[in-house]
C-alpha cells in the first residue's frame, strides 16, 4: 500500500496476515511513537507486536507478551519497547518502571491494555482499537486524535 494511503481502518483473516499489517505499520512509525493497543484477550494484540517487530528487522518469533515482566526491549532499528499493562495496578507502578524515559525516547513504545496506564499516555499517543468480529477475523482501527497511519 503507498505511504500516502491510510492503513487503517483494515481487517485480517489470519494471524499471518495480522502480522503482515505489523509490518506495514512499521514502516510508519519513527522514535519517540507511542501505539496503545486496545482490545480483549485473543484480539490480535501481540501478533500486531510481531509485525510491529518484523517490520522493524527483528524475527516475529522472538515476540512474546510481556505479561509477567512488564516489558520486552527488542534491538530492532529504532529499538522496540513491548509494554503489557495487564498486571498493573496502579498507573504509578508504570512510572516505577521507567515509562516516561522510554516513551518519547529513542525508541517505539507499543502498550498492550494501556487503559489501566491511560493518564500516562503522551498526547500523541497512536491510538488502535482491536476487535474480533469473528472467529478468524480481526479488525483494526484508529480511535482519538492521535496521529494517521
Amino acid at each position: 500500500m503507498p505511504a500516502g494511503m491510510p492503513l487503517l481502518p483494515a481487517e485480517t483473516a489470519s494471524p499471518e496476515e495480522t502480522i503482515a499489517l505489523g509490518e506495514a505499520l512499521a514502516g510508519r512509525l519513527a522514535p519517540g511513537d507511542v501505539v496503545a493497543l486496545y482490545g480483549d484477550l485473543g484480539a490480535g494484540k501481540t501478533h500486531l507486536v510481531r509485525g510491529i517487530a518484523s517490520g522493524l528487522g527483528l524475527d516475529p518469533a522472538e515476540v512474546t507478551s510481556p505479561t509477567f515482566v512488564l516489558i520486552h526491549e527488542y534491538p530492532t532499528d529504532p529499538p522496540l519497547y513491548h509494554f503489557d499493562a495487564y498486571r498493573i495496578a496502579r498507573p504509578s507502578e508504570f512510572i516505577g518502571i521507567g515509562f516516561d524515559e522510554y516513551s518519547g525516547g529513542d525508541g517505539v513504545c507499543v502498550i498492550e491494555w494501556p487503559e489501566r496506564i491511560e493518564a500516562l499516555l503522551p498526547p500523541r499517543t497512536i491510538r488502535l482499537r482491536l476487535t474480533a468480529p469473528a472467529a478468524a477475523v480481526r479488525r483494526f482501527e484508529r480511535v482519538g486524535d492521535g496521529p494517521e497511519l
